[in-house]
């Protein structure tokens, strides 16, 4: 704990010389597989590839194909060096399909390795990190698609406000939450790429989505609606990331991040693999274009007495993303099945998660995300669901509410135990 109070605070890494001394022990600890390539097999390898052509003679690996490649003010000679480690990792690891990280993350580390070599193993061990629920670098199209989604589901639950900002500006919410890894890198400053590689070599990529967030939650505060009318809202993201300094200090921006109450790593992982487990079985696999929501909602042929379009595009953008990437399915309408609940219940008997939109007689829309089935027993009916579900309104203003207790967990220990297990009254009370 105190070591990562330090380095959350910038306390340690001494400058150059400090953080070159630093980062190869801190790698040295990251828990990897047994047979990992050192400095020694880069030598080898590099000298049998490079031993009389050019690097540039030698294209760079397919993974990196569409991957920005910052250089951080390497030297000609040193941007040489990136690319030699790149075609030898490459070469190396021929399981690695697709890795934007990757290039930023040996450009930097190459800033602080005594040669080549040894940000060739630096680089390897983090690749081949084995510790549970802590990746350093995602290396396929689906990794990396599913920690697109996973942090499209943080940013909905932990930035509503910059959320709901972002998908009224955006035709896709998905789109513009796809290239939250670029924000970071190669997006920051050099000055505070580094600050957060300081704290991702010591905690993994938790911190990442940390920054990534607290980023969003700052781009909400400078900005206001009308000013994003019109404009690319991924341009504009971009552009806020790299004058970052303008806004707030990388220490002010390191705190917030830490300030947010995020999932474990464990939660986080399993939140990875069910989004990995949804695009695969759409078959999301290798790299292309990311799923729009005109492929999962018709927004031309969208009929509803209930919501408009637009309305429905927000309520889209609010549910996990997993399922976001499915088609909605009409169950159950009273302008077609009509007012009989036990009908209502039957016709969602044996799908979950629903979304429930009820419009009054005002005019206002009320819906709810959960699931829905039948109690223990089979016997009654109830609502049932995760940490996922919530409620909230489309009209008269668009608002999503969370479970009181997952933003102030504090009040849990207000609430009688009996009332957290069943929020049914007693059966004494009125």
């Amino acid at each position: 704990k105190e070591l990562k109070r330090l380095a959350r605070e910038g306390c340690w890494g001494g400058g150059h010389a400090g953080r070159a001394r630093l980062y190869p022990r801190l790698i040295q600890q990251v828990s990897c597989r047994l047979v990992t390539p050192d400095a020694l097999v880069y030598r080898d390898v590099a000298g049998r590839l490079f031993g009389k052509p050019s690097v540039s003679s030698h294209p760079l690996p397919e993974f990196l194909e569409g991957c920005p490649m910052p250089t951080y003010c390497l030297s000609p000679h040193g941007v040489t060096a990136l690319k030699k480690i790149l075609i030898c990792v490459g070469a190396l690891f021929p399981d690695i399909t697709h890795s934007p990280l990757l290039p930023a993350l040996a450009a930097l580390l190459l800033h602080y390795s005594e040669d080549e070599a040894q940000c060739f193993e630096s680089v390897s061990r983090l690749i081949a990190s084995n510790a549970p629920h802590a990746g350093y670098i995602d290396q396929s199209f689906l990794a990396h698609q599913a920690s697109c989604m996973t942090f499209g589901d943080l940013a909905n639950k932990h930035c509503p406000a910059a959320h709901k900002l972002i998908a009224g500006a955006a035709e896709n919410v998905l789109e513009v939450y796809s290239e939250w890894l670029s924000w970071l890198f190669p997006g920051l400053p050099f000055g505070y790429a580094v600050r957060v590689l300081d704290v991702f070599l010591l905690e993994g990529q938790k911190v990442l989505y940390r920054i990534a967030l607290a980023l969003l939650k700052q781009f909400r505060l400078s900005v206001t609606p009308a000013g994003l009318q019109g404009s690319d809202i991924k341009a504009e993201l971009q552009a806020f990331v790299r004058n970052i300094a303008e806004h707030v200090t990388v220490d002010k921006l390191l705190e917030r991040a830490f300030g947010i109450r995020l999932f474990s790593r464990k939660e986080i992982w399993l939140l990875q693999m069910a989004n990995r487990k949804a695009l695969m079985e759409r078959g999301i696999t290798v790299v292309q274009r990311r799923p729009s929501f005109h492929l999962a909602v018709d927004m031309q042929n969208f009929s509803s007495s209930t919501v408009t379009a637009q309305e429905m595009r927000l309520v889209w953008s609010w549910i996990p993303e997993r399922f976001s990437l499915f088609p909605p399915l009409l169950l159950f309408s009273t302008s077609e099945h009509g007012c009989s609940l036990q009908r209502f219940y039957t016709c969602c008997e044996g799908y979950e998660p629903t979304v429930l939109l009820i419009k009054t007689t005002e005019g206002e829309v009320s819906v709810s995300q959960a699931g829905l089935g039948r109690g223990r027993g089979g016997a009654t009916w109830g609502f049932f669901g995760t940490g996922e579900c919530f409620v909230f309104t489309v009209r008269p203003e668009a608002e999503r509410y969370e479970w009181v207790l997952i933003k102030k967990p504090e009040l849990a220990k207000a609430v009688p135990r009996s009332r957290q297990r069943s929020p049914s009254p007693a059966p004494e009370s009125r």
